[in-house]
């Protein structure tokens, strides 16, 4: 069980990487809460850009501000397809998808068990 005050802690740093991916124009932001359903993280951000290119955009500004605020950073998976780009933050998970690329593999669907987090 993961201790209130990390938790806590990362709902701060989820909301700051929304207002990052926000002002770089991510579409169709979702943040879930897959604490209790995960042993692996705390939150999912799910977010599409409209070309290959603006899912490298996002992920590069959300890795940029990471680093700058020494946070701990994971690994970053699909970043020179521009397809589907994890970025791993720790408790943190940040899906970037290209449109037809996350209508396919629909993680809202298959975590729907998650509650979605309204920022």
């Amino acid at each position: 069980m993961k201790c209130v005050d990390d938790y806590k802690e990362g709902l701060k740093t989820v909301k700051m990487l929304c207002e990052i991916a926000l002002d770089t124009k991510a579409e169709d932001l979702v943040v879930l809460d897959v604490n209790k359903l995960s042993g692996f993280a705390d939150y999912f951000i799910i977010m599409s850009g409209r070309s290959s290119r603006h899912v490298q955009g996002l992920a590069s500004a959300l890795d940029k501000q990471v680093h700058s605020k020494r946070l701990k950073v994971g690994a970053t998976e699909g970043l020179a397809d521009g397809q589907w780009v994890l970025l791993d933050f720790g408790d943190i998970v940040v899906h970037i998808f290209y449109k037809d690329t996350r209508d396919f593999y629909d993680l809202e669907g298959l975590w729907h068990d998650a509650p979605r987090v309204e920022l």
